[in-house]
């Protein structure tokens, strides 16, 4: 099942003292965070007023926040945006849609787990599975993925010598 609310980063601190806040984006490009007219902290809905992206981070002006004080307040807050508002390629999923789904090899249906955490890396991610064994599965489509089925909450994927992390 889908999530409502996708966590995209958090606000790390003020800039300026105009009210301006500062979110860090975990996982996500700025300029993809930046696409958002709506965002969520505390679960409240807050519109946002202006954004610019400011080197590796997001600059928001948010209603209500006119300082530096008001800005402050806001300091480690988690920031999220809505599943329904947010548009990506086909095939591609937010990791926390994937965290928890079982994981089977295509070949003989055997379950190998659940997926624990989705690990970042320069050349793509990784899914770490977690079962009687630990497997760390390339997120390659088509090599290592056979197929993901988020609302079954199940994926597919070609089991091959050396993911398990205990083997040599």
């Amino acid at each position: 099942m889908r999530p409502v609310y996708i966590p995209v980063g958090h606000i790390v601190n003020a800039h300026g003292i105009k009210g301006e806040v500062k979110l860090n984006p975990e996982g996500f490009a700025p300029d993809f965070v930046a696409e958002f007219d709506t965002i969520y902290i505390d679960g409240r809905a807050v519109a946002v007023k202006s954004r610019r992206v400011h080197k590796s981070t997001l600059l928001l002006t948010l209603p209500g926040v006119e300082d530096m004080d008001a800005a402050l307040a806001l300091k480690g807050k988690e920031v999220s945006i809505c599943r329904e508002d947010a548009k990506l390629p086909v095939g591609e999923y937010f990791d926390v849609e994937l965290e928890g789904i079982t994981v089977l090899d295509d070949a003989t249906g055997e379950e190998l787990g659940k997926i624990h955490r989705v690990l970042h890396y320069p050349a793509h991610k990784v899914y770490e599975v977690r079962g009687r064994r630990e497997y760390l599965i390339p997120a390659v489509p088509g090599v290592f993925i056979a197929s993901v089925d988020v609302e079954g909450g199940i994926m597919r994927i070609h089991m091959m010598k050396g993911l398990a992390i205990d083997e040599n």
